[in-house]
């Protein structure tokens, strides 16, 4: 699969602060990569950089190939960012909002009126096309906003914080647009974001930073794998056992933990699962349920950020 951006050992200082430093990871063509971070990780300095808007104290950038510090004008034309305000003008209609940012970016006339009508019609705001944006929901004005990023049809579409003032009917309106937009246009999202649980949903591979260095790169499922060794499988009984499970002396259970009807065990693989259960069959254990207990990234992200702190103390 192709690259859309490659950042080698990229570093950036204002005055004597790194916001960013030896930073490096690709993202591919037609995915959707989120970069998580606290507050003055180096998130934003970072979609900055990768759009030719500072020049990087160190490393290197390829966007398609460019230079950002050469080519950003040319770069920012296959771009699309929304930031966390929505950045439309509310005195205009919506419709009045996209012929203008059409106009400053070029989009020939002709084409122009039918691009705006498709992409209103994409965001389920037609029927309202005409009416002023001071009108609309905080929803609607995102909606508006993202259509305003995708007007040129550009490859990459940089979302920074995209529901941070969102209620969660319309933020999961515009989490369901932006899968819309990576299936249907086959962009690449960059999304960067507080809301773990968003990143979880939407994101087919995380950078987690602190202090502008990578502390983890991957799908969900390959951090899990590096960061929580084993799996977690819940259990639950009928009743609580009255003598003592023996479960501990069994090739790849690793813990162990029961609290009256719930049972937690840490098995090396899924395979050691079915003879887990025999086994605790056998010993006269009623078992009403099996499931595995999937590691979430919050849990993954909040290790990774207490180890950094432990690390830099």
């Amino acid at each position: 699969m192709e690259n859309s951006i490659v950042i080698e050992n990229l570093s950036h200082r204002f005055d004597d602060r790194y916001a960013l430093r030896d930073l490096s990871f690709k993202v591919r063509q037609g995915e959707i990569f989120a970069l998580l971070g606290p507050n003055g990780a180096g998130k934003t300095t970072t979609i900055r950089l990768v759009n030719g808007l500072y020049t990087p104290t160190a490393g290197k950038i390829s966007v398609f190939g460019r230079d950002p510090v050469h080519q950003g004008s040319q770069i920012r034309q296959e771009t699309g960012v929304l930031t966390e305000t929505s950045a439309v003008y509310e005195r205009l209609t919506a419709r009045e909002n996209l012929l203008f940012f059409g106009r400053v970016y070029g989009i020939p006339e002709s084409s122009l009126l039918k691009r705006t009508d498709e992409i209103l019609e994409f965001f389920a705001l037609i029927n309202r096309a005409d009416e002023r944006v001071a009108t609309y929901s905080k929803g609607m004005k995102q909606r508006l906003a993202l259509a305003r990023a995708l007007l040129t049809r550009p490859r990459i579409l940089f979302l920074d914080e995209p529901t941070s003032s969102l209620d969660p009917e319309s933020a999961q309106q515009v989490h369901e647009l932006i899968e819309s937009i990576s299936r249907q246009e086959e962009n690449t999202v960059f999304l960067c974001t507080h809301r773990l649980e968003e990143a979880e949903r939407l994101s087919d591979r995380v950078a987690i930073l602190n202090n502008g260095q990578l502390l983890a790169l991957g799908s969900l499922e390959e951090l899990g794998q590096q960061f929580n060794h084993g799996i977690w499988v819940e259990i639950d009984l009928f009743a609580p056992m009255e003598s003592d499970l023996s479960t501990r002396e069994m090739r790849g259970v690793l813990k162990r933990e029961i609290i009256g009807t719930k049972m937690r065990v840490q098995v090396q693989e899924e395979a050691v699962i079915p003879a887990l259960v025999s086994e605790l069959v056998m010993q006269g254990a009623q078992i009403i349920g099996v499931r595995l207990q999937n590691v979430s990234l919050e849990d993954i992200y909040f290790k990774l950020q207490a180890d950094a702190r432990e690390g830099a103390g």
